[in-house]
């Protein structure tokens, strides 16, 4: 049985930089499959005003701040 954890509705109803840090996310997949291999990392934490702080690093680092509210849910 196929569970698909993420909606494409859920992700269309989250904030604009979940969006981004989701989009990029799934660029950074496919561009590693497409070349054949790759190394990736992602970070997470917690900064001011409760905002999430997600680094993606796959050759560049790419750092995206999504507010508390802006996570879907």
């Amino acid at each position: 049985m196929h569970n698909d954890p993420l909606q494409t509705d859920t992700v269309q109803s989250a904030g604009p930089q979940f969006r981004q840090a989701f989009n990029r996310l799934v660029q950074v997949v496919l561009d590693g499959l497409r070349h054949g291999h790759f190394r990736c990392a992602i970070s997470s934490g917690i900064g001011k005003g409760n905002r999430r702080e997600l680094v993606i690093e796959a050759g560049k680092s790419h750092k995206f701040t999504i507010p508390e509210d802006e996570l879907p849910h």
